[in-house]
């Protein structure tokens, strides 16, 4: 199954690398290597993870990428990664994907 980013979530998990690069060159090699194989999993496995806890009626679901978690939801047979959030902010609630919106 195709995985791809919201432009929102692709745009926090580019800050996010762009964050730690600056801080730990070493530190976003590995996060980048982690969401990478995550975002593996989900071509394979688009209902891997588990029910967002702050929001658990929504239909998204999350995987952690330490020390960031990712909200996807799978809409019309794409996996949408929705937001990528620092594990340690409480997320606001993840926007539906409709073709990338």
């Amino acid at each position: 199954m195709r995985v791809r980013f919201t432009p929102q979530a692709e745009r926090q998990y580019l800050d996010a690398l762009w964050y730690l690069r600056t801080k730990n060159p070493a530190g976003a090699t590995t996060v980048q290597r982690r969401a990478e194989a995550v975002i593996d999993l989900l071509g394979d496995h688009p209902d891997a993870g588990h029910a967002i806890p702050e929001f658990p009626e929504l239909p998204h679901r999350e995987l952690p990428v330490p020390p960031y978690r990712f909200f996807h939801r799978v809409v019309d047979g794409t996996v949408w990664i929705v937001a990528v959030w620092h594990a340690r902010r409480r997320p606001e609630p993840p926007k539906a994907a409709s073709r990338g919106r």
